[in-house]
C-alpha cells in the first residue's frame, strides 16, 4: 500500500483556484488534475470518430466502466447503471413504481429539498401521501434511531426513502439495519447516497437496499455528472428509463440490438438504460480513474486524517458558537469528513456568502431544524493552515 500523501501534496493534484481555502467539497465535489484530464480525453476522442465511438466503442466502455464500479461497490455490473446524479437515480425510481391513492412514502425531516420535491411529485400524481418522521436530536444511539423511525411503518407503507449520509445535518444513518427491517415489512426502501460513495464504506450486498443513487463527482472526485443506480436483480425488469429509447425493448425476441458486447454480467436494466440517445459519457468512463487515484493515494488513511480534522474544526466552531447541542452526542460516530454544526446568528447562508468574497474560505452553511447551522466538509487536500484561516474567518463575520 501506498503511503498516505500531505495535504499539502494533494493540494497541488486538485483543480481548486488557488489561494482558496475550501470546505465545501459536500456540495459539488471536486476533481483531481489526472481525473479530469482522464475525462477530458475521452471527450476528446469522442469527437475525433464519433460514429465510430458511440456506436463500437462505449457499449465496451460501459461495461468495463461499470465493472470497475461494481467491484468497488461490492456487486455485479448487472445491479448497476450510470446516471448524472442520485436525484436523477431516485427520479428513476419514484416514475417507475406504481402507486396508489392512500399509499405512504416514509421519510425523515433530514432529507435534502431535491429528493423531498421528488415524491411531493409522485404523491401528487398519485394519490400517495409522504409520512415525515421526527428524528429525535440528539442522536444517541443507531440503535434508538432505528426503534423509533420503523415505529413509524405502517400498514400502508409502501417506500421508505431515505439518505444513507444526510445534507443539512450530515449524519451517517444506519441504513443497512433499517433496510433489513423494511424487507421484513414487506416495504421497499429507496436510498439516496449522494454523500456516501468515498465518503462511507460501501457494500451494495450487505446494506441491502431495493434502490440506492449515489454521486460519484462528489467524495469520490469523480467529474461532474457522474452518478449510478443500483437496483436490487428482482426489480430489475421494474425500472424504466425517464427516456425511453433504443434499449427499452432490446430484450425482445427479434428486437435486440447488437452492441457489439459479450458480458454475461449485461442484464435487461442495462439495455434499457444504456442507450438514452446522445449524451456525454465521459464522465462515467472517468469514474474508473477516480476509483483508482483513490486507491493510488492510501485514501482509507487520508479519510481518516479528513476525520480527525473535521472533529478539531467542529469542536472549536461549536465553542466560537455558543456551544448548542450537537445534533449527535457522539460526533466520531455518527460523522466522518463532514460535520454539521448548529450555532447561533442570522442570515448565515449569506454571511457565508462573505467570507468568500472576503477571505477566499468557501463553507456551507443556512437554517435548519429551528437552529443555524455550519456545514464543513474536509478533504484530502484540506491543510492544517486552511482550518486555521476557517477558524478566523468565521470568528470575523461572528456566529452569535
Amino acid at each position: 500500500m501506498s503511503t498516505t500523501p500531505e495535504a499539502a501534496e494533494l493540494r497541488r493534484l486538485f483543480l481548486l483556484e488557488p489561494g482558496v481555502a475550501f470546505f465545501n467539497h459536500g456540495s459539488f465535489g471536486a476533481c483531481p488534475r489526472p481525473v479530469f484530464e482522464a475525462y477530458q480525453r475521452w471527450q476528446r476522442e469522442l469527437e475525433l470518430q464519433p460514429v465510430s465511438f458511440m456506436f463500437d466503442r462505449s457499449p465496451q466502455l460501459l461495461n468495463e466502466t461499470r465493472a470497475h464500479l461494481a467491484r468497488w461497490l461490492k456487486t455485479s455490473g448487472a445491479n448497476l447503471v450510470f446516471t448524472t446524479n442520485a436525484t436523477t437515480g431516485v427520479n428513476t425510481v419514484a416514475r417507475s413504481l406504481q402507486l396508489e391513492p392512500g399509499d405512504e412514502i416514509l421519510t425523515c425531516d433530514h432529507e435534502y429539498d431535491a429528493i423531498d420535491n421528488t415524491w411531493r411529485f409522485t404523491c401528487d400524481n398519485s394519490g400517495a401521501r409522504m409520512v415525515v418522521h421526527s428524528v429525535r436530536l440528539p442522536l444517541e444511539s443507531p440503535g434508538a434511531l432505528v426503534d423509533e423511525f420503523c415505529a413509524a411503518i405502517g400498514p400502508r407503507t409502501k417506500i421508505i426513502s431515505l439518505s444513507h449520509v444526510t445534507s443539512p445535518s450530515s449524519l451517517i444513518l444506519p441504513i443497512a439495519e433499517i433496510c433489513r427491517r423494511a424487507r421484513e415489512a414487506g416495504v421497499l426502501t429507496v436510498i439516496d447516497g449522494a454523500h456516501a460513495p468515498g465518503h462511507v464504506d460501501l457494500d451494495m450486498e450487505a446494506i441491502g437496499a431495493d434502490f440506492y443513487a449515489g454521486n460519484c463527482h462528489k467524495w469520490l472526485s469523480a467529474p461532474k455528472g457522474s452518478g449510478f443506480l443500483y437496483v436490487r436483480p428482482e426489480h430489475h425488469d421494474l425500472v424504466n428509463p425517464l427516456v425511453i429509447s433504443h434499449g427499452q425493448y432490446a430484450h425482445v425476441k427479434g428486437m435486440s440490438i447488437d452492441l457489439g458486447v459479450d458480458d454475461d454480467e449485461r442484464s435487461v436494466l442495462n439495455e434499457r438504460h444504456d442507450w438514452q440517445g446522445t449524451r456525454d459519457m465521459a464522465a462515467w468512463f472517468a469514474i474508473a480513474s477516480a476509483i483508482d487515484f483513490q486507491r493510488e493515494h492510501n485514501w482509507p488513511a487520508v479519510r481518516q486524517r479528513c476525520h480527525q480534522l473535521a472533529l478539531e474544526l467542529a469542536g472549536r466552531i461549536s465553542a466560537l458558537g455558543g456551544d448548542l447541542p450537537p445534533f449527535a452526542r457522539d460526533q466520531g460516530t455518527w460523522h466522518a469528513q463532514m460535520i454539521s454544526i448548529p450555532v447561533q446568528g442570522e442570515k448565515l447562508a449569506q454571511r457565508f456568502r462573505q467570507l468568500y468574497r472576503d477571505s477566499k474560505v468557501v463553507v456551507a452553511g443556512g437554517e435548519f431544524a429551528g437552529k443555524g447551522f455550519v456545514r464543513v466538509s474536509v478533504q484530502g487536500y484540506n491543510t492544517e493552515e486552511d482550518g486555521e484561516r476557517l477558524i478566523a474567518a468565521l470568528t470575523a463575520v461572528g456566529l452569535t
